[in-house]
């Protein structure tokens, strides 16, 4: 028997375009069935559910999609709801917009939807978030921290995210407010994540195992696992963090990562296999 695959994820770092060419938005739609897509937009990041719901859900069909429907979770019991789990059941894509990823965690963890959006997404549903969605993506999750300090101890206040991608901790809104210093701590505390920052109007693809960049701007990759001092956990503990040996990496639309590999792939890779060949 055919084992089913994970559907791919679609990060966003938030303010995506909504009026324009709608990049990151069209390739969500595309990967989850063009005109033929069944959507479902979740609004429970945000206290404007019914708003940002009704914008989504406009731009999704100037773009094609004839079928999208708005789930507003506001209490834990409405995610328990039989009705609104049956509705992602038959989704082909599922949608988190922004707001605040405490929402996302405290309403729906532990729930009918929380399992039925990991059955989904493991069968091959594609799933979607921006900013606050996009934070909750990972299974250690951003909540708080400033942008402005040095990396060091306590700078960031982080909870268990969704664990939709355990691999990675992601952060959103990265080059515009700032946001390196705070992913840095949290990759020191935890070397064995990678840590992607991810631009407005710019998003990861996350499909077998790989990441494809798309959008306006650039994703930031740190990697720790090579990291060879840290002064962590060592005396003056509040004071800057010193770390050593750290990996960087920044990738503009285009180009890929492979998380399994924890190596970028280069653009012309297989074309430069083949001239060595010649």
């Amino acid at each position: 028997m055919h084992k089913a695959k994970p559907g791919p994820l679609v990060i966003v770092g938030g303010a995506e375009d909504k009026t324009g060419d709608c990049v990151i938005l069209s390739e969500f739609l595309r990967l989850a069935g063009g005109a033929k897509a069944d959507l479902v937009v979740m609004t429970v990041a945000t206290e404007l559910p019914r708003e940002v719901g009704d914008e989504y859900a406009h731009v999704f069909g100037r773009l094609g999609a004839h079928n999208v429907r708005c789930l507003h979770v506001a209490r834990r019991e409405d995610a328990n709801d039989p009705a609104a789990v049956d509705a992602i059941s038959a989704a082909s894509g599922v949608f988190f917009t922004g707001g605040n990823q405490l929402r996302v965690t405290s309403l729906l963890g532990g729930t009918a939807i929380d399992a039925c959006l990991h059955e989904r997404h493991r069968t091959g549903m594609v799933l979607a978030g921006t900013s606050a969605g996009a934070a909750m993506m990972s299974a250690i999750m951003i909540t708080e921290g400033s942008s402005e300090a040095n990396p060091r101890l306590n700078l960031v206040e982080k909870s268990p995210g969704m664990g939709f991608v355990p691999e990675i901790v992601i952060d959103q809104h990265f080059a515009q407010r700032g946001r390196l210093n705070r992913l840095l701590t949290v990759i020191a505390e935890h070397p064995g994540y990678l840590g992607v920052g991810i631009d407005e109007n710019t998003a990861i693809v996350v499909v077998d195992g790989a990441i494809e960049v798309i959008g306006e701007n650039a994703v930031t990759i740190i990697d720790a696992r090579a990291m060879t001092y840290t002064n962590l956990n060592g005396p003056g503990q509040d004071h800057n963090l010193a770390l050593y040996g750290i990996q960087l990496h920044i990738l503009p639309a285009g180009h890929r990562f492979d998380l399994r590999r924890h190596t970028p792939v280069l653009l012309n890779e297989a074309e430069a296999g083949t001239s060595e060949g010649e």
